[in-house]
């Protein structure tokens, strides 16, 4: 039965995993893997984390299943964090939240209960997007079209491209949008333009999907969710998909959520059903232990102070790494300008160089990162950084 298949081509991040870890330079950056670092380059497991697990392992009694839509208290306090107590409420009786194998287990539920509510739905996606956007949306039946967002040349969004692109979006199709920390460059839509997509959304009729798998990184937990919450008072549907890999450091527990906004209760109810039908059919149940271990985080009002010191400690520490490879790359006499860095959200960008440049980097310095020239900001430190000007320097020169 598998004698006549071939090997697929290796993941591009997960070779450059691999070759990392293989390389033994002293000096080797590991630029490509979207997980956030501290200085040490380590991905920690944060204090708040730490202490809801300690009470968890005490207090639980059982790990029966607890059901195809995770646990309610999760789903509540989840939704109130992406739309905001106020927003969350007015909802409730359209609203119906997942809890999800991770951001990608939601993009991917929330994709095929789309393509069961219309099959070959049309979804506008940005370019660039996410690599992962397109299997996991595509792979469920849904039609992807994409829409020009940024501008390599300028750094910059290509908003009113954008625009005239989305002009084709109609009521039955879908918009995916990136709430915050766009990824991979870390352009973000400003307040305007969120209006003008709004505008747009009313006009036309087309259905917001918004991918929120960095809020907290941006601006703040409050403001990272400003696109969110202007299209979630405005509009009769919207599809959110939100991750706590990122803002709880949760990556390998698979925490997401699934939030859907119908239009009438009514609607709501037979979204709801579906959905469950088709998490079933697709994974059963989702995995428990990481949301009961955000939903005791979000409950407790003492973890949850904790856990937005942490989080703004990385988030401001990612934006100071911003400012310094900015500096840094400006005074090792670096004439190209990569002040646009300073200016991005999150954790990525491109550093605009040349697929050739890349490889570069790569072979000859040991500084690993995608063909596209996207970067981790998060995997640069003050011990690698000169390491890392230099390499650029020599490298563009």
């Amino acid at each position: 039965m598998f004698q006549h298949l071939s090997p697929l081509a290796a993941d591009p991040i997960l070779g450059l995993m691999s070759a990392y870890r293989a390389d033994s330079n002293p000096h080797k950056i590991d630029l490509g893997v979207g997980v956030y670092k501290d200085e040490a380059g380590d991905t920690p497991v944060m204090r708040a984390v730490k202490e809801a697990e300690t009470r968890l392992l005490a207090s639980q009694k059982t790990k029966t299943y607890v059901g195809p839509a995770g646990a309610a208290l999760f789903n509540e306090e989840v939704a109130q964090l992406v739309l905001g107590k106020t927003l969350a409420a007015s909802t409730r009786e359209r609203r119906c939240t997942f809890q999800t194998p991770g951001g990608c287990g939601g993009l991917r539920l929330a994709a095929e209960f789309i393509n069961k509510s219309k099959p070959g739905a049309r979804i506008f996606v940005s370019d660039p997007t996410w690599a992962n956007h397109i299997p996991l949306l595509g792979d469920a039946g849904l039609q992807i079209e994409k829409y020009p967002y940024y501008d390599y040349g300028t750094h910059s969004i290509r908003f009113d491209d954008m625009m005239a692109t989305l002009q084709k979006a109609q009521a039955g199709d879908l918009v995916l949008l990136h709430g915050c920390c766009h990824n991979p460059c870390g352009a973000d839509l400003n307040h305007e333009q969120w209006v003008a997509v709004r505008d747009l959304a009313l006009k036309n009729g087309f259905t917001p999907f918004i991918d929120l798998a960095y809020q907290g990184l941006g601006d703040g937990v409050e403001e990272d969710c400003y696109g969110v919450r202007l299209l979630g008072e405005a509009l009769p549907e919207l599809v959110i998909v939100s991750s706590c890999s990122k803002n709880f450091g949760l990556y390998r527990e698979r925490v997401g959520a699934l939030t859907v906004l119908c239009e009438t209760a009514a609607s709501m109810k037979a979204a709801a059903s579906l959905i469950a039908s088709t998490a079933r059919g697709i994974y059963s149940m989702p995995p428990d232990h990481g949301a009961t271990v955000v939903e005791m985080i979000l409950q407790d009002s003492a973890l949850h102070a904790d856990w937005e010191q942490e989080l703004t400690q990385m988030r401001e520490r990612i934006n100071g790494l911003r400012t310094l490879l900015v500096e840094r790359l400006h005074a090792a006499g670096v004439e190209r300008d990569f002040s646009f860095i300073q200016h991005e959200k999150g954790m990525f960008s491109f550093l605009g160089i040349s697929v050739a440049q890349v490889q570069t980097l790569v072979k000859d310095y040991s500084i690993y990162l995608v063909d596209s020239s996207r970067i981790n900001v998060a995997g640069i430190n003050h011990d690698n950084i000169d390491y890392l000007v230099n390499s650029i320097k020599k490298v563009i020169a």
